[in-house]
């Protein structure tokens, strides 16, 4: 007879006792090595960064994040989203360490290495966790998708390209200029 260990799911005390010196996050209990991001990638992070982190700012609308912060959804899933964005209505879950709770936005700069783990299972996550607004960007293809939480999961509201203004639902009034972005 043939018997399988059983599944070690790790958790958050867990993940809080990795290496320092690589970057993880905690999926299902699966301990998931991320990892080190490209220029492209970088500089995409670092130009929505900016410009959303003006925008709340100036407004006084709440925090934004750049990876890596942890997001602490369960024992068992921990994120560092790209960038988040956590309303003053929702500064609760901001903790000195990380976030305790679904931010209000989650944007995702999609890589080779992480794209279809982001458009599948972070999705999933992110929806199940009650983030409100979750965009896709696509650095090669220069566009950004945005999806919003409705009773059955994200609807993607819009897809934004070259030559476009992105505006959401979670901040309300901006406008990114999608050239600026990439």
């Amino acid at each position: 007879m043939v018997t399988t260990g059983a599944r070690i799911k790790f958790t958050y005390e867990d993940y809080c006792n990795a290496p320092e010196d690589k970057r993880y996050e905690l999926h299902d209990g699966d301990l998931i090595l991320v990892p080190s991001s490209k220029e492209q990638h970088q500089n995409v992070v670092g130009s929505l960064f900016i410009a959303i982190a003006l925008f709340v700012r100036e407004r006084v609308l709440g925090r934004v994040y750049i990876a890596p912060f942890d997001v602490v959804l369960s024992e068992t899933d921990v994120v560092q989203p790209d960038v988040i964005f956590v309303s003053q209505e929702r500064a609760h879950v901001i903790t000195r360490n990380n976030s305790q709770g679904a931010p209000d936005l989650v944007i995702e700069v999609l890589s080779p290495a992480t794209a279809h783990r982001d458009r599948t299972f972070k999705r999933a996550l992110y929806a199940r966790h009650g983030v409100n607004e979750f965009w896709l960007v696509d650095a090669d293809a220069r566009s950004i998708e945005v999806l919003l939480l409705g009773s059955h999961g994200y609807e993607a509201v819009a897809a934004y390209g070259a030559g476009e203004f992105l505006t959401s639902a979670t901040l309300i009034d901006v406008t990114l200029n999608i050239d600026d972005t990439f």
